[in-house]
């Protein structure tokens, strides 16, 4: 069965992958190797990695062909049997539901009984690829084998009720195990074992494309292998991809066969609390339900919340959802709070491994990893998703992610293209189609990273700068812009938006971003045509009004990425091509303050030598941002938070360097994000954390003391003993920062929001001075951060503090806490 768990998304990563970076591309310049040595070395790699794939290939071709002999096994009794006076089938029958079979089974038996000898006796002599090029000449058998499969299927189903005989034969057809295998035998339906010729062609064809990415151009086997993944890829093509059992449930109410689109987990708004729902989109119907509670060993099941025949349902217009309930939505902070959790519970997991610890107490953390992902799938979402049933009831989803939002909708629009009528399910339809979403579902686990095998990859965890160049393709002039989404934490969330190009077809946004990556492995591009009409805005802030262009979706190779160059890509998404470039900062490296090699700017160099050099006793820098964001960004929405972009930061950055007589008019006419990004920027870049490296362990104890007094006294005596322009500036931000929480009704960022982006910005230590066993990424992100996080909430929460204060009670403290 495991193959044919792997089987369901195969097909689609087949013929997408078709257009793949074609072997043997050149190395990049720079490379260490001379390009003979380089060659011989990719040489001896690529041998290498053709065998094991064709190592692994045996093995499952051996267990393919130990499936249809046992497959084959009851077909000679039963042919026996068909001419005597008590026949269990008749010929005819026998003839329909083993089909082709003994045609596929000499197909196979002969390509493993050549190519097992070669791999078994392999060296760069060897070749193959004419065997291959055999195999997929005999598609045909497959074919006929295809076209006959839904009859032998039915065939087989009305034989098993009339005749208990074959009944029993068909429910436990054994197996032989592999030769190296303790297993002698396994116990499969022949519902199961019809459904192997099918999964293989597609699995023949992911071993040529891993076959050809390893063969070098040159070499005899590759213009056969290519001709051989040719063939199986038009045969793939050519089949109707419907024909899997899963996919198929019962009969629509126009006698066709319900068939299964798309299926996965969703968050639905109901009786004003979040519920996890299961969500089935069959080709007539759309089926929201509920994994039902079970006992152990009891087979899953799913309970119908309630179904909406695609004919009777209709997406509302925002205006006309008003009714909707309020969505309420959970304070950033709290979601942040919970991802270091989280974070710092995967840290604790991996501690727990690299010291072999006991897997009761890594069950016990697997588990509350769970729990605290669970929550933060069901409270982080808040872009609606509105259903409505034209006979009554409005149904509403949350989702993280206007990409998966338009898929749905897409999906059942498509489907609704068909001659579609509306029907009601009597309660045993609705139980028979409830009771096949267990067997059809292909999403099967809640999209949480604690469902993740350990060797699965762990996403990237650092910064990904991204520059969203331009895009072509667009048949008239629009207002356009783009929105950038990475998977977080399990599921995908939006991080970065250009500005609207107004009225153009090629719109040029030249914007650079830099993006959070926490354990991310794809990132996503959506282009949006911008909606002006203020009759369609909507009063709820997460409704996305304006028109999807197009949406495409890229792995994130960390080999790909991992470079210190930039990497262009494009990405083609329903005739649009955006042009993008992307480099990744891992977080080790994101963490490290680099000094200023020059004294003469602002940016990198000690603030005491800055403060000195313009006789101020805070830098101009912080007193200029600060000013402007107070005049004309206090009320902006996310202030601090949402990113500027990073090309508008840098030409700040480069002013402020220079001391540039035309500061004050660039930063008058300069995006506020912008500014408040400089500022973030600025503190980030200092040599040293404005905490200071040397009180940065104190700082972290200080915070950590249970008694108020002992905390309070520890706290402030900390604080005088900063330099004073570390300390002024400090105070200077602080009070700051203070007035821009007191906006929080209108701009969503809380004292604790603000802390959080700062933090870090102010504590985080320099390289030397970081803890030496911390060697993980998340380690340094998760505990410390908390902590760095505490540090400044602490303050900001505290009564206002007063330099000439603060210096004169310097007497009365005391160091014994």
């Amino acid at each position: 069965m495991e193959e044919e768990e792997e089987a369901i998304g195969y097909l689609d990563k087949v013929l997408e992958d078709e257009d793949d970076s074609e072997p043997g591309t050149p190395t990049s310049p720079g490379s260490p190797f001379s390009a003979s040595e380089k060659g011989e070395r990719d040489a001896g790699k690529g041998l290498e990695m053709r065998k094991l794939v064709l190592s692994g290939f045996l093995a499952s071709e051996e267990i393919y062909i130990n499936q249809l002999e046992a497959l084959l096994l009851p077909m000679k009794p039963l042919k026996a049997t068909a001419t005597t006076s008590q026949p269990v089938l008749t010929l005819q029958q026998i003839e329909t539901i083993f089909y082709k079979i003994q045609d596929i089974y000499e197909i196979h038996k002969e390509f493993y009984d050549s190519l097992c000898p070669k791999v078994q006796q392999w060296d760069s002599n060897v070749t193959m690829g004419h065997l291959f090029q055999k195999l997929a000449s005999q598609l045909g058998v497959y074919k006929a084998f295809v076209d006959n499969y839904k009859i032998a299927l039915e065939t087989a189903e009305k034989c098993s009720q009339s005749n208990y005989q074959f009944q029993k034969i068909s429910e436990e057809l054994k197996v032989k195990g592999p030769k190296d295998s303790k297993e002698s035998h396994t116990s499969v339906t022949m519902e199961a074992l019809l459904y192997k010729p099918i999964d293989r062609v597609t699995r023949s064809t992911l071993v040529l494309h891993d076959l050809l990415k390893h063969t070098p151009a040159d070499h005899p086997d590759y213009p056969l292998l290519q001709d051989a993944l040719r063939i199986s890829q038009n045969f793939l093509s050519s089949i109707n991809e419907d024909i899997d059992p899963r996919r198929t449930a019962v009969t629509t109410p126009k006698g066709e066969t319900r068939q299964l689109v798309k299926d996965g987990f969703l968050v639905e708004l109901s009786e004003g609390s979040r519920k996890l729902r299961h969500v089935f989109l069959f080709t007539d119907v759309l089926l929201c339900a509920k994994l039902k509670k079970t006992a152990v060993g009891k087979h899953q099941q799913y309970d119908c919340k309630w179904y909406v025949p695609l004919a009777d349902l209709v997406f509302p217009s925002p205006e006309e959802s008003e009714h909707c309930p309020q969505v309420h939505v959970i304070p950033d902070h709290e979601l942040e709070d919970m991802k270091m959790k989280i974070s710092a519970i995967k840290s604790e997991v991996q501690k727990e491994k690299a010291n072999k610890g006991q897997s009761r107490a890594i069950e016990r953390l697997k588990k509350k990893m769970f729990e605290n992902e669970f929550w933060l799938l069901l409270n982080s979402p808040a872009i609606p998703f509105r259903i409505h049933n034209r006979n009554g009831k409005s149904y509403l989803f949350l989702l993280s992610s206007d990409y998966e939002r338009s898929e749905w909708r897409e999906a059942i629009q498509k489907l609704q293209k068909k001659d579609l009528q509306a029907f009601v399910l009597s309660s045993v339809e609705l139980q028979v189609l409830t009771g096949s979403c267990f067997k059809l579902r292909t999403v099967h686990n809640i999209p949480v990273t604690s469902n993740k095998d350990d060797d699965e990859s762990p996403g990237l965890y650092g910064f990904l700068h991204v520059i969203v160049h331009s895009a072509k393709g667009f048949k008239q002039s629009a207002n356009l812009y783009c929105t950038l989404e990475v998977d977080s934490f399990g599921y995908f969330v939006s991080k970065a938006k250009t500005r609207v190009f107004r009225d153009t077809t090629e719109p040029q946004w030249n914007e650079e971003f830099e993006i959070e990556l926490e354990g991310s492995q794809s990132l996503r591009i959506l282009c949006y045509e911008k909606c002006y009409d203020k009759t369609k805005l909507n009063k709820d802030n997460n409704e996305i009004v304006d028109k999807i262009m197009g949406k495409g979706q890229i792995q994130l190779d960390p080999q790909a990425v991992q470079t210190k160059n930039w990497h262009m890509d494009v990405i083609e998404m329903n005739g649009i091509k955006v042009e993008f470039s992307m480099k990744f900062t891992s977080r080790d490296m994101s963490l490290k303050r680099t000094p200023s090699k020059k004294q003469t700017g602002v940016f990198g160099v000690k603030i005491s030598v800055v403060t000195k050099r313009e006789r101020s006793k805070v830098p101009y820098i912080v007193r200029q941002c600060i000013e402007e964001v107070e005049k004309r960004g206090i009320e902006e929405v996310g202030i601090y938070r949402i990113s500027g972009v990073a090309t508008d930061i840098q030409a700040l950055k480069a002013v402020f360097d220079a001391n540039n007589k035309d500061i004050l008019v660039m930063l008058s006419d300069m995006d506020i994000n912008a500014i408040a990004g400089t500022l973030k920027l600025y503190f980030r870049e200092l040599p040293e954390p404005l905490l200071t490296d040397r009180l940065y362990p104190a700082f972290m104890e200080g915070i950590a003391l249970s008694d108020p007094a002992a905390k309070e006294n520890c706290m402030m005596h900390l604080l005088r003993s900063l330099p004073d322009p570390n300390l002024i500036t400090f105070l200077f931000l602080l009070e700051h920062l203070k007035r821009v929480a007191e906006k929080e009704p209108i701009n969503k960022m809380s004292l604790h929001n603000l802390a959080t982006v700062f933090g870090p910005t102010l504590l985080r230590p320099s390289e030397g001075e970081s803890k030496a066993h911390l060697t993980l990424a998340s380690d340094i992100w998760s505990h410390d951060v908390m902590a760095q996080v505490q540090v400044l909430l602490y303050y900001l929460q505290h009564p206002p503090i007063s330099f000439t204060e603060l210096k004169r009670n310097t007497l009365y403290f005391s160091t014994d806490v």
